[in-house]
Parts: C-alpha cells; sequence; structure tokens
C-alpha cells in the first residue's frame, strides 16, 4: 500500500478503534526499515504518532468514553414518591394493598416549560422602569408570540419577572396566545441577578459578595417554586411559560440538568430566545431547546 493510501486509511479510523492506528502505523514503520530513504520513515513515523496521541481514551470493551461525574440524582426536587412514603405510617385499611399510597402519589404528568428570555431594552435607563424594551425589542416580543402560538400549545400559565422589561415582553407575547387567554402572574424571584459566582471567572462584570450571597438565595428560590416534577394530581401534560432574564435562565438550565452551576456564564442567550425544559414524572430532565432565537430573521438577532 503506497504511503498516502495508509494515511487516508488512518484518517478514515482516527475517530475510530486505536488498534488499527497502531496497527497502520507498525505496517508503515515496517516498510521504512525495508529499504526506503530513512527521511521519508521518519517522517511517516513521526505523523503516526501524531495520530496515536490524538486517540481519545476509550475503553477497549465499549469503545466509548469513560464515564466521570456523580450519578444522576432522581430526588434532586425532593419530591420522589418513594422517599416521601417510607417509613411514614398510614391510615390505610388493612385489606388495601400497601403499595397503592405509593401509586397514587406517583407523579403521571410531564411538565414542559418555556423559558423566554425578554427583549432588547434601554440600556440607558437608570431605573427599572425606564429600561423598557426599544422598537426592535418589541418586534422580537411580537416574533417570539407568534413562534409560541405556532407551536400549537395548550399553555396553562405565563409567570413573569417583575421587572419592566419581562413585563413589558410578557404583555405582547400574550396577545398571540389563542382561546381565553393565558394568566399573566409577576413574580419577584425571577428577577435578574447573580445567581452565583462563576466559574471561570470574568473580568468585565464583578458583583461583590453580597449580591451574590442575596441575588443566589432569591433566584435558587425561583428555581425550586418553578422547576420541579409534576404533582401527583395533575394529570395531563402541561406548558408553562416564564418569561425573565438570562441569568436567571442560564442558572435553571445547569441546576435542572444536575451540571455545574457554577458554568451558568459559559452560555449565551438571545433576546427573545426560547429554552425549553422538559421534566418527567420520574424526574428526569431533558433540554429541548437553548436560546432557540431561529424564528426571527438575523438583522434582528441581539443579546444586549
Amino acid at each position: 500500500m503506497s504511503y498516502r493510501k495508509t494515511l487516508k486509511l488512518i484518517c478514515g479510523v482516527a475517530g475510530g478503534s486505536a488498534v488499527l492506528v497502531l496497527a497502520a502505523g507498525a505496517a508503515a514503520e515496517y516498510r521504512g526499515n525495508l529499504g526506503e530513504p530513512p527521511g521519508e520513515a521518519a517522517g511517516r513515523r513521526a505523523i503516526f504518532g501524531v495520530l496515536r496521541a490524538a486517540q481519545p481514551a476509550w475503553t477497549p470493551a465499549s469503545h466509548t468514553p469513560t464515564p466521570t461525574g456523580h450519578a444522576w440524582d432522581f430526588n434532586w426536587d425532593k419530591r420522589d414518591p418513594h422517599t416521601l412514603t417510607n417509613g411514614k405510617k398510614t391510615n390505610a385499611p388493612a385489606t388495601e394493598d400497601p403499595s397503592s399510597e405509593q401509586d397514587n402519589s406517583k407523579p403521571k404528568a410531564t411538565r414542559n416549560i418555556l423559558l423566554i428570555r425578554h427583549s432588547q431594552y434601554n440600556l440607558s435607563g437608570t431605573v427599572d422602569k425606564e429600561r423598557i424594551l426599544t422598537p426592535l425589542g418589541r418586534e422580537q416580543a411580537d416574533f417570539t408570540g407568534k413562534r409560541l402560538a405556532a407551536l400549537g400549545l395548550k399553555y396553562d400559565v405565563m409567570i413573569h419577572s417583575s421587572m419592566a422589561r419581562a413585563t413589558e415582553t410578557a404583555n405582547i407575547i400574550s396577545k398571540h396566545l389563542a382561546g381565553p387567554g393565558v394568566e399573566l402572574v409577576s413574580c419577584d424571584l425571577l428577577r435578574e441577578g447573580a445567581p452565583i459566582e462563576p466559574v471561570p471567572p470574568v473580568t468585565h462584570w464583578k458583583p461583590d459578595a453580597v449580591q451574590y450571597h442575596e441575588d443566589g438565595a432569591r433566584i435558587e428560590a425561583a428555581f425550586r417554586r418553578y422547576i420541579h416534577r409534576a404533582d401527583p394530581k395533575q394529570k395531563e401534560d402541561s406548558y408553562e411559560i416564564i418569561v425573565c432574564h438570562a441569568n436567571v435562565i442560564r442558572y435553571f438550565v445547569c441546576r435542572a440538568l444536575q451540571f455545574p452551576p457554577e458554568g451558568w456564564l459559559r452560555m449565551g442567550l438571545n433576546n427573545g430566545s426560547i429554552t425549553w425544559l422538559t421534566i418527567r414524572p420520574s424526574g428526569r430532565v431533558a433540554l429541548r431547546t437553548l436560546g432557540d432565537a431561529g424564528f426571527m430573521p438575523p438583522d434582528k438577532l441581539t443579546r444586549t
């Protein structure tokens, strides 16, 4: 086999079996020792050495990366029915199946939570009431409302931060939702803030320790109030909209997926974007979309 063909073979399997790469490297080195010029043979050995070093640390049996990190905590929201009933006395009749109470306490519905970042707003405002949406921001909210309506989902409620830019965004979105109207609920817990000191740190934004302490507790309280599996009494899947802020949404995503919350600042969200979390009755969480803004024209996208 020629040198070029050997290299193509290796490039083709560089993402596969390390055994083939080692075998190809050995074959090329053998050919170099049988009469090829020393310089060419040495060059081939160097190339194969680089390719071998680039191989991921796969386990030989499964060819998959070795798992890292902690196991999934199914009781992350403290609503696992097994932990709610184990060890507790019940008033059920002796003839009743003892497992029936646990079955009745199991969630049966899936919660879909659509987290919307507010639209672009007036950055020059000195107080919250002056930080209203810009003309472009109102356009963005209009696009988001149309997108949510086009999904054809039956929304149960729209909760929004009490800050002006989130409230205005929610009001514009609500005009596009069909039916008798989705109830709007304002919540101070969802206000923007500094959830936790980010890792790695950034130089352009440095809240003091007190702000992290106060904002972090409030945003964590918002997470515990709104991000959890369905109540056992809920019979049908639900679709809830939460209009808030980038820092809050990014922190929620990290917490819900059980990622290190300190990594929240590694994600970027466009104004008016949609982040969709699904929470199954078992406590499993899936991120269906993160910062989706593909329904807006490119010239309407901002991150302010």
